[in-house]
């Protein structure tokens, strides 16, 4: 596999392995959704809501009912979409709330890439913030590159071209339990990588949090 296909793998499946890490609450990978969406989200919602004083507080609330709802998430669409659809729903029950128009009712999901360019808020992404994503994304990258060709080939099928377990076992030519088996493995060989950086990342928090 080329070192550009494993970077994008490693952007799809990093989400992916972030997600499951926060569903068994592990919260410094969704501290790290967390950061690698503010932005975006709070792009989103200035979208329907123009007053900024309220932007990061309607934010909040979005990631607040994100982690209440993780448990649920499914993985029937990306992340990033259902996150965008929190925040759609959030930032207009916010204007209903306070009686206001809701302007640009009908976005479409389909939008939702092109608003992570949005110049507005730009703050809300931190230097620090783009140095953890780049890093991480930088170990998560090694991490697949590393896996041996049956689990690489199996978290891809799974996490990046979204088959079904029954799928990947036609397209492998293997039983279910041994796709089961290798995407298992492939999820706790980048486990294994991502939680050094991720932990640091959370002690790193506290201690700032401590001064």
């Amino acid at each position: 596999m080329k070192q550009d296909d494993n970077k994008k793998m490693s952007e799809k499946t990093l989400d992916a392995e972030l997600v499951e890490q926060a569903k068994q609450g592990h919260m410094p990978a969704f501290e790290m959704l967390v950061n690698r969406y503010q932005q975006r989200v709070a792009n989103v919602i200035a979208k329907l809501v123009k007053d900024r004083s309220e932007i990061e507080d309607v934010a909040q609330e979005v990631f607040i009912k994100v982690f209440r709802a993780l448990p649920r998430f499914r993985g029937d669409s990306s992340f990033y979409t259902w996150v965008y659809r929190i925040a759609i729903n959030t930032a207009k029950n916010h204007l209903v709330a306070k009686s206001r128009r809701i302007q640009n009712s009908q976005l479409e999901y389909e939008e939702a890439e092109s608003f992570g360019s949005n110049e507005d808020h730009r703050n809300l992404d931190t230097p620090d913030a783009v140095y953890a994503r780049g890093e991480l994304e930088q170990v998560m990258t090694k991490a697949i590159s590393q896996l041996p060709e049956d689990l690489k080939t199996a978290i891809i099928l799974r996490e990046v071209d979204g088959l079904s377990y029954e799928e990947i076992a036609e397209e492998m030519a293997c039983p279910i339990g041994t796709v089961r088996s290798r995407i298992f493995r492939a999820r706790d060989a980048i486990d294994q990588a991502l939680r050094p950086l991720l932990d640091r990342e959370h002690n790193s928090k506290d201690h700032v949090r401590s001064i």
